[in-house]
């Protein structure tokens, strides 16, 4: 497969991997994913909020279900994945996810929608998406070999930056017409695209090693020594962990405080994310170019300093310009977000060997979305306490903050990909 790659690439090195109708495939469930789940997003909070009148202590418990999973299993989702194929586990994920979504609306059309409800269908959501995301992220280099993995994230982060400019485009107006409960059908027709495109990918994959049953918990444990003990995943994910805490805390209470405060429609707050999604869309546009200029280590750390203090203009804006000005503000915190995690998925997947590739996965996700529960319910708990706009400052102060972790390390000088590191080097 990469030698083939490399012979498309160079036939046609504008559209790179694109060449590859595997790498289309591939890319191609990712819009229909992507723009699904920017739909639930959107969707599933304004259930709550609309629907059933949640207080912001609902909302923050609704956002911790959603990624309790990371909690829950993200750590075994590791090892598991290790031991199965990843498209099989991608494509199941994604079908029982569809029928999870389609719970919602017809409990809401037999008249049993309760917050409950939405409890219990945002946790097995959530538990079924970290299996899917670590079979996700371990199985790009598979498809497009090491050589070519700043170019495929890059794309990947492309397109779900697209489906996150469009997604709240579409899922506003279409909760609008449809009403949220009736908008998750839609969530669960783009799943189903979903897994149809990862199931006609004919790249083989290799098996999982064989041999003696191994412990759940030694293979954990193994995962979890190579990246503690890695000089570059560490601070990586310190640096990641810290800034997904607080984004979360701010997210949390975003939709609250554009509903609430400053008074705006379904259609408008879709119309805010989907300025927010462009800056993603630039930055991945951008990031091959930012990477290959000051290197992958120093855009882990620059990218918070830079960007994420322009989140504060949020709080301080009211309707009109200023709504505008903090719109944009967003969508610059977004660009740097999509830079930094090309970056570092970049130096992530060409450190980690084949055979760990998804335990190192599932402990960066553990890390990163493991705190996103622990966010939510202190976003919602503090939103209770304090007030939405108060939660957005210290969301935006705490996202700056995470460049620390990432400065005071060697990817502070980190300007090229590490060799990948050798099976000696992991036992």
């Amino acid at each position: 497969m990469p030698q083939r790659i490399r012979d498309n690439m160079l036939r046609s090195p504008r559209l790179g991997l694109l060449r590859e109708p595997d790498f289309r495939r591939f890319f191609g469930a990712t819009v229909a994913g992507q723009l699904a789940d920017r739909v639930v997003f959107l969707a599933l909070p304004l259930v709550a909020i609309v629907w059933l009148d949640a207080d912001e202590f609902d909302v923050g418990v609704l956002t911790a279900m959603t990624t309790a999973g990371s909690l829950l299993i993200g750590l075994p989702a590791g090892a598991w994945v290790d031991r199965w194929r990843k498209q099989r586990v991608m494509v199941n994920s994604d079908l029982l996810r569809a029928g999870l979504l389609l719970l919602v609306p017809l409990a809401w059309w037999v008249d049993a929608l309760t917050i409950w409800v939405l409890f219990a269908v945002a946790l097995a959501h959530g538990l079924l998406t970290v299996l899917f995301d670590v079979g996700y992220t371990s199985y790009l280099p598979a498809l497009v070999g090491r050589d070519h993995l700043v170019e495929g994230n890059a794309k990947i982060a492309a397109v779900r930056s697209a489906a996150s400019i469009s997604g709240p485009g579409v899922a506003g107006p279409l909760v609008a017409w449809l009403g949220a409960p009736l908008t998750l059908v839609v969530s669960a027709a783009g799943m189903l695209l979903s897994a149809l495109g990862v199931l006609r990918i004919r790249t083989p994959e290799k098996r999982p090693p064989a041999g003696a049953p191994q412990h759940l918990g030694r293979e954990v444990g193994e995962g979890l020594r190579f990246v503690l003990g890695h000089p570059l995943l560490r601070p990586i994910l310190l640096t990641d962990g810290l800034f997904s805490l607080f984004l979360v805390t701010y997210q949390t209470m975003l939709l609250v405080y554009l509903a609430r405060h400053l008074g705006l429609s379904a259609f408008d707050i879709g119309l805010v994310l989907s300025v927010m999604a462009c800056g993603g869309l630039g930055g991945a546009l951008l990031a091959r170019r930012v990477i290959a200029r000051i290197g992958p280590g120093p855009v882990v750390w620059l990218a918070p300093l830079c960007t994420a203090p322009a989140a504060a203009l949020m709080p301080a804006a009211g309707p009109g310009w200023p709504l505008g000005l903090a719109g944009a503000g967003l969508a610059l915190v977004s660009a740097g977000g999509v830079v930094r995690l090309i970056a570092q998925a970049g130096l992530q997947q060409t450190a980690t060997p084949d055979r760990l590739l998804g335990r190192m996965s599932a402990t960066v996700r553990f890390v990163q979305w493991g705190s996103m529960p622990i966010a939510g319910l202190l976003g919602g708990a503090l939103g209770g306490l304090l007030g939405a706009s108060v939660v957005l400052w210290i969301g935006a102060a705490g996202m700056t903050a995470a460049f620390l972790p990432a400065l005071l390390s060697p990817l502070r000088s980190t300007r090229k990909m590490p060799v990948m590191a050798t099976e000696a080097a992991t036992v």
